[in-house]
């Protein structure tokens, strides 16, 4: 079994949620977006977030706007809509839950070791 696959599977699965966060506090475009999740260690392919940010666009759950730059060409601002609002909090909410169920079951239990020792 590969590492490396597993590890980029799991950065893929909260990707969504990830960049929908970050796009509730602030609006970015595409380039900002990568570099953040790369300073996060949370991007494995930069292709991946094109296809997201359009399928987002396309569910309702982001808009955007353009705006002139002067370092190149017009940027593609995105933001999060009121649905993708709504969206974010579910999937906050399903975030914790899994969190703490994942905890719960991957956490040592601490007191059959100190059984073990006696």
């Amino acid at each position: 079994m590969n590492l490396e696959n597993t590890k980029a599977q799991m950065r893929k699965g909260t990707l969504e949620y990830c960049v929908l966060a970050l796009l509730s506090r602030k609006e970015a475009y595409a380039s900002e977006l990568i570099q953040t999740l790369k300073e996060a260690k949370l991007l494995v392919v930069e292709g991946t977030v094109y296809p997201l940010l359009t399928r987002l666009k396309n569910d309702g759950l982001l808009t955007y706007r353009w705006e002139e730059s002067t370092e190149g060409p017009p940027r593609k601002y995105y933001m999060v809509t009121p649905p993708g609002e709504n969206f974010l909090k579910e999937l906050h909410h399903t975030w914790t839950e899994l969190t703490a169920a994942v905890n719960k079951v991957t956490k040592q239990d601490e007191t059959a070791g100190e059984q073990d020792e006696k």
